[in-house]
């Protein structure tokens, strides 16, 4: 097949390095990262705290702005603040539920906000469309944020990423933040929702029982740098290449093991 013939990778990120601070006091958090990830895909990003994993989704985002490289959404570059288009297409659902809430404002009016700034003239219907499809309902709609539990906060984060009808999300620790019980009901909706709608997921995660289960392929992250790619079965099987990432998996039984002999 020529090459003009193959579709761009929905998201693409090319020799990719991010800075914070000034000038005497610059740190890099991310350094020459590339990576691809094709429509319809889960790509996982692991790895532990201060690796970068994070500030990977600022810069695609443009929350972080010191940055080198190339990064391009369906073959066209992103430079500068992101558009009306960009956020059409790419949402962000972040760790903690309550703060990424507006406390003064509605379910409601968190859902319809972006779409009156899109023009849209169907909110209503799409309002109460997005409610059903993440497990709430139209009973939830005039409630506040402190009105209700973590789970359903996170819920409606992830509503009103949908209700644009983005079809990249960048997931951000989106469990980290709730119990155990709560952790499984918001990924398994996570997984439907990728499968009804053919979403795209980019996910940040520290837990590799979380990344194993939601991600086809997995970015390793040490220092800034990717250090291995994992296949989703590799990682399962507990197979990796690199002593970081062997140390991780390892890490990640022990945890387990304590916790179930304390149960």
């Amino acid at each position: 097949m020529p090459l003009s013939d193959t579709p761009a990778p929905m998201l693409s990120v090319q020799d990719l390095s991010v800075w914070f601070g000034d000038t005497h006091n610059r740190f890099q958090a991310v350094d020459t990262v590339s990576f691809t990830l094709a429509a319809g895909e889960s790509l996982g990003l692991v790895g532990e705290s201060g690796s970068g994993k994070s500030t990977i989704l600022k810069a695609i985002t443009h929350l972080a702005t010191d940055i080198s490289g190339h990064i391009h959404l369906d073959g066209t570059p992103l430079t500068g603040p992101r558009d009306k288009s960009f956020y059409s297409t790419v949402q962000m659902v972040f760790q903690d539920p309550y703060a990424s809430l507006h406390p003064r404002h509605t379910v409601d009016r968190c859902l319809s906000e972006p779409l009156r700034l899109q023009g849209a003239t169907d909110i209503d219907n799409r309002v109460r469309q997005v409610l059903e499809e993440v497990g709430l309902g139209a009973k939830f709609r005039f409630r506040y944020p402190h009105q209700l539990s973590g789970g359903q906060r996170q819920r409606v984060a992830i509503a009103r990423a949908l209700v644009q009808n983005a079809r990249l999300l960048l997931l951000d620790e989106p469990t980290s933040a709730l119990d155990v019980s709560v952790q499984a009901e918001i990924l398994n909706l996570l997984s439907d929702l990728r499968k009804d709608r053919g979403l795209t997921f980019l996910f940040v995660s520290h837990d590799l029982a979380v990344i194993s289960h939601m991600c086809d392929r997995i970015l390793v992250m040490h220092q800034g740098k990717i250090t291995e790619v994992l296949q989703d079965k590799q990682l399962q099987s507990g197979t990796a290449e690199t002593p970081y990432t062997q140390g991780l998996i390892e890490a990640s039984r022990g945890f387990t093991r304590k916790e179930m002999a304390g149960a």
